[in-house]
């Protein structure tokens, strides 16, 4: 399960008030549209409404990866995922961690809105199922979320080899940013808004926050080799030492490091991995001159049409005049 970019994203057939029988039929046609392994699907007809958290995972995976990397040569495009999904580079690394982080959030999102038949809210202490679904606190189970993606995604404890160990260690960094964004939040049932009584409950963070530290652990990544560890008797991930005065010996990466095996090509001209950077736009004082690579920049000016001088009228609306500027783009060149 990754973000390849042939899976189907379009909308499901509503399950609608029809039999428990059709419904079930439904679900099954629903798995079977999804680009995954024969165990995986076996999971996916065990688990009523797992297939809708799947795709909104999908979705949600590839649209934070194309917001964080909008400004970049590589984009996160679709074009050429396939490709380089068979290789060890840092892109490579951030989509295995952006869709693991995309299904761990998902899932957890919705067991605690009821989408899901086999698990409900968090296991927060002193906090009955029945009581959260009625003050509308039911915490995101990330506990059950964790515990059924590691199944699902068929974990061994050690890789056969490098590039396994490697996808491992940032499928557990993706879901590691999600566990590590996970916050209690409280709600004060006292007279005349005390805090007499009050209830708490586990909550995750926006995924635009888990996309913005996993893009920070991409600038961050690190190149790792194979090394075999003779305390425990087999192989480990090692990087170069990070401080000077550390004896001279490879470092294990970090549990939140993003790692790869291989340097990235430039992503400027097309290739099986990307479309290029040619016809993108791009910002003249900020990145054109990255991702243009150095063949320069087309500048063009265009009229846009915007809403302007606003005001509120009596009651209920607002009335404003439309204005026109003129904006120059810039785009890179062939």
């Amino acid at each position: 399960f990754r973000l390849t970019g042939k899976e189907a994203l379009t909308h499901f057939p509503s399950l609608g008030p029809s039999t428990n029988s059709a419904q079930g039929k439904v679900h099954v046609k629903q798995c079977d549209l999804l680009k995954l392994s024969r165990k995986q699907k076996r999971l996916c007809r065990r688990e009523p409404g797992l297939a809708e958290t799947l795709r909104d995972a999908i979705r949600l995976g590839i649209m934070e990866c194309q917001y964080q990397f909008r400004s970049e040569r590589w984009n996160c495009s679709l074009e050429g995922r396939t490709s380089l999904l068979k290789r060890g580079f840092k892109e490579t690394a951030f989509l295995y961690a952006v869709s693991s982080a995309a299904l761990t959030h998902s899932l957890a999102r919705a067991c605690s809105a009821g989408r899901m038949e086999r698990c409900t809210c968090d296991d927060s202490p002193d906090l009955e199922n029945r009581k959260a679904w009625q003050w509308g606190v039911c915490g995101d189970n990330l506990k059950y979320s964790t515990k059924f993606l590691k199944k699902f995604l068929g974990q061994k404890r050690i890789g056969k080899d490098l590039r396994a160990k490697v996808d491992i260690h940032n499928t557990n960094v993706g879901i590691k940013a999600v566990k590590n964004g996970l916050k209690t939040t409280c709600k004060c049932h006292g007279v005349s808004g005390s805090c007499a009584v009050r209830t708490c409950w586990k909550q995750l963070s926006p995924f635009h926050e888990i996309g913005r530290l996993l893009k920070l652990s991409y600038d961050d990544a690190v190149k790792v080799f194979s090394t075999t560890n003779d305390a425990v008797g087999h192989s480990e991930l090692a990087g170069p030492q990070r401080h000077s005065h550390a004896p001279r010996h490879p470092a294990s990466p970090r549990p939140t490091d993003l790692v790869y095996v291989e340097d990235s090509p430039s992503f400027c001209r097309p290739s099986k991995y990307s479309l290029g950077t040619a016809g993108r736009t791009c910002s003249r004082e900020g990145n054109c001159d990255s991702m243009c690579c150095g063949r320069g920049y087309n500048t063009q000016s265009r009229l846009v049409t915007f809403s302007c001088h606003c005001q509120v009228q009596w009651c209920c609306y607002v009335e404003c005049q439309q204005c026109m500027q003129e904006e120059v783009v810039y785009s890179c060149k062939q």
